[in-house]
């Protein structure tokens, strides 16, 4: 059971544990009728968040203050359907995060201002799971707020999905920008148009999302041996090439080399993705 603090809107209420911690409470209807010194039991809200800090408590209060409440109606929608789609729980900030960023957007759109996502491309493409529901979501906002926001803000809803989904993906943004510059890399060297719906394409994309968590976790693949390496070197030596100017890459921009078992692994998939293509 918690007491009611205070009572933000019909659909959030801010709450005090046994323990004295405060929560804050989402709930479609949570704070209908009620007041504070009300109590209420935890099962009735959607979400719990709960702040670490009364700094934090007092930024987040003032959030909610100045946010429309169809804004955090609309936000629970999204990321209810998000955690279903995406079959995930996500971190309870994404609701402050994401309810901010849709009423800037609204308003910026109102005022004619319009700020590019750079990674647009990157996100539609390697994050297609997310950018779906952000084109569900886009639909939700155009209707209930009458704007016709642009596609780009269906991108930038999915980057808000990504960094929600815990810490290996909180760095959504650097993810998407290696993920695309090695994509590019490979499509220039085999001189090829990606389809992006044939089961080669997302096998080679899905390899290259896991290299891609595993350098920003330090955690790379390495075989002492390099058997695995030599073997590959000496099957695909075209591949391994290209992996080659993966590695260069990724030392001029990153600053960081690559281990010989990692090339072996992009070779493989570069091969596989080039035969594909050979087949057609």
């Amino acid at each position: 059971m918690y007491k009611i603090k205070k009572v933000l809107n019909s659909s959030v209420i801010l709450v005090e544990g046994e323990n004295l911690q405060e929560f804050i409470l989402f709930g479609k209807g949570i704070g209908y009728g009620q007041k504070a010194g009300n109590m209420v039991k935890d099962d009735q809200a959607d979400q719990t968040f709960m702040p670490i800090e009364n700094a934090k408590s007092k930024e987040l209060l003032r959030l909610l203050d100045s946010i429309p409440q169809s804004f955090i109606d609309l936000t629970q929608q999204i990321v209810h359907h998000a955690e279903s789609q995406l079959d995930t729980k996500l971190n309870n900030g994404i609701y402050f995060t994401l309810m901010d960023h849709l009423h800037f957007a609204v308003e910026r759109h109102k005022k004619n201002i319009n700020i590019t996502n750079r990674v647009f491309w990157e996100i539609k493409n390697f994050y297609q799971a997310e950018f779906e529901i952000g084109m569900y979501a886009l639909s939700l906002i155009n209707q209930a707020c009458n704007v016709e926001l642009p596609k780009e803000e269906a991108a930038n809803i999915a980057f808000h999905l990504i960094n929600g989904q815990g810490e290996e993906s909180k760095n959504g943004m650097q993810y998407a920008k290696m993920i695309g510059g090695i994509v590019n890399l490979v499509r220039y060297a085999l001189q090829i148009k990606m389809e992006t719906d044939n089961i080669h394409y997302g096998r080679f994309i899905t390899h290259v999302k896991f290299f891609v968590e595993r350098f920003y976790a330090d955690s790379m693949l390495e075989d002492p041996d390099n058997l695995l390496f030599e073997q590959i070197a000496n099957l695909y030596p075209d591949a391994m090439d290209i992996a080659f100017k993966i590695e260069n890459y990724i030392m001029q921009v990153y600053g960081k080399m690559l281990p010989k078992e990692e090339l072996a692994y992009l070779a493989v998939h570069i091969h596989r993705l080039a035969s594909y293509q050979q087949l057609k």
